[in-house]
């Protein structure tokens, strides 16, 4: 493995998490891994496979030429991330808790969601 490409992805993903204000969690459930895994990734304690690095990418908002220490982060570039992550924290936190629930639990919150849009 080589330690300091490792360090170096782990050191942006860090970086560009605490910037998009992403939890560990959040960035390893939209990498579908689990939050151990990802922290050793950030720790630079493993190297991301080509499929984890592109969905990196897209989570953080980050070029794969910056993660891998090709290019220098460009202060002038947009950093939204990918459309689909623009989701809050607060969002983010009660989808991971709904999925958690009983389906019987998620039906009566679709409910109450149907009843609360009237």
């Amino acid at each position: 493995m080589d330690f300091v490409l490792a360090e170096r992805i782990g050191s942006t993903a860090r970086t560009a998490r605490i910037r998009a204000e992403l939890t560990q969690a959040d960035v390893a459930e939209r990498l579908d891994m689990a939050p151990e895994v990802y922290g050793r990734l950030e720790r630079g304690l493993m190297l991301p496979s080509v499929v984890t690095l592109r969905s990196l990418c897209l989570a953080l908002a980050v070029s794969a030429d910056e993660l891998l220490g090709l290019r220098e982060a460009d202060p002038s570039e947009d950093r939204r991330p990918h459309p689909g992550y623009y989701e809050s924290p607060e969002v983010r936190r009660l989808v991971r808790r709904i999925n958690g629930l009983a389906r019987r639990k998620v039906r009566l919150l679709i409910l109450l969601a149907a009843a609360l849009d009237r």
